[in-house]
């Protein structure tokens, strides 16, 4: 099976219950089990169709996942050639989801964008103050997003 048929069906499964895209709540629901590739690929299907203002938040969101695959692929394998040297792309992925997703603080789609900025601010300044030395994720303190007045919202 294709990338974009596991997609597909994966999101064939869910049953939200919600308003928004499944795509879109497969994000967080992956981002929050620490699929943060698989977040990436879900929401980029939905980022490609889109052409309004959700273009830019949603382009903000996967470059936030992309973040977090090189951090936790850093934390897996710190002494590899490849994945040990993750620290930085890391930090300008952050940058750049912070760039991105700035325009829509304080909420948007019913995501808390004030918490995801913060987290991204903390991890950038953690990843400079140890001059790209320590990785500031582990998988005890990962962060968890949620939607909405129900949704959870966790910095890790």
């Amino acid at each position: 099976m294709k990338k974009g048929q596991r997609i597909e069906a994966f999101v064939a499964s869910l049953n939200t219950g919600s308003t928004h895209d499944p795509r879109y709540q497969g994000y967080f629901l992956c981002f929050n089990q620490q699929q943060y590739y698989e977040a990436h690929d879900v929401l980029e299907h939905l980022w490609l169709e889109e052409k309004g203002p959700s273009h830019q938040f949603f382009k903000g969101l996967i470059q936030l996942a992309g973040a977090y695959v090189h951090l936790q692929k850093q934390y897996e394998r710190p002494e590899h050639a490849t994945d040990g040297r993750r620290l930085r792309p890391a930090w300008r992925l952050f940058r750049l989801a912070q760039t991105n997703l700035g325009p829509f603080f304080p909420t948007f789609r019913d995501l808390d964008v004030r918490t995801v900025l913060e987290l991204c601010s903390k991890n950038m300044l953690a990843i400079e103050q140890s001059d790209f030395q320590i990785n500031p994720w582990s998988p005890a303190a990962a962060p968890i997003l949620g939607l909405g007045v129900e949704g959870r919202s966790n910095l890790g």
